[in-house]
Order: structure tokens, then C-alpha cells, then sequence
């Protein structure tokens, strides 16, 4: 990601909790986490995005969850995305794989397991 290119390709994090699915956002209502330019859908998303954001940003630094757990960082496909006990993962998906299905193939607490200790030890 260059440092005028949005995280998630510019969808919004919040919309991910209280939409239908995910949102573009817009550079009108933009924040800063970590480092990070995240694009909001409006100023509601913005104001509940500010007031927490470890909230929505994407679990593992919005690297694949399924690459993740076996020691992989893959690039993701924002809308291949899965929202689990309020934490947001996100997956690849190309002509290829889709790593969400994958992931929900697996046993989901010891595959959330894995990745969060695969991630904490970078």
C-alpha cells in the first residue's frame, strides 16, 4: 500500500459492522489508525470509527486470516471478508483460491487460534 492508497482499498471498516456488507468510503470523511488512511462512508461511520478503532480494522493488520494460520501473508479481496465475534477478518480470493472457503472448512475457533499466535509472533 503506497501512502496515498487507502487501507482497504478504500471501504469503509465500519460498514463491515453495521451495513449490509461492505462500502466504499469516502475521502471526505477519512481517519488515521496506525499509520493507516481509512476511508469512511460518512460522518456517523467517522465519528463511531474515531471513538474506537482497534473496533473495526481488520484482524492481523488486514492481511488473510487463512493465510495467517499457516504462517502466510496473501494479499485480500476486501469483499471476501467474514466478521466473527466482532473481530473482522478478511481473505484472498482470485481465479485460484478462495481462502474464506477454506477457512470455514476448518474448526474456526482453533483456526482463529492459530493465526492469532502466527500473528503475534512476527
Amino acid at each position: 500500500m503506497t501512502n496515498d492508497q487507502p487501507a482497504l482499498n478504500g471501504y469503509c471498516p465500519v460498514a463491515y459492522f453495521v451495513a449490509a456488507g461492505p462500502l466504499v468510503g469516502s475521502a471526505e470523511f477519512a481517519s488515521t489508525h496506525d499509520g493507516k488512511t481509512y476511508h469512511l462512508v460518512s460522518a456517523d461511520a467517522k465519528k463511531m470509527f474515531d471513538a474506537d478503532p482497534d473496533k473495526y480494522v481488520p484482524a492481523y493488520g488486514g492481511a488473510c486470516a487463512f493465510g495467517m494460520s499457516v504462517k502466510e501473508k496473501f494479499p485480500v479481496e476486501p469483499t471476501n471478508y467474514k466478521v466473527v465475534n466482532d473481530r473482522l477478518f478478511l481473505f484472498l480470493k482470485n481465479a485460484d483460491t478462495d481462502a474464506l472457503d477454506l477457512w470455514n472448512n476448518e474448526n474456526e475457533s482453533e483456526i482463529i487460534a492459530k493465526a492469532d499466535t502466527n500473528f503475534s509472533a512476527r
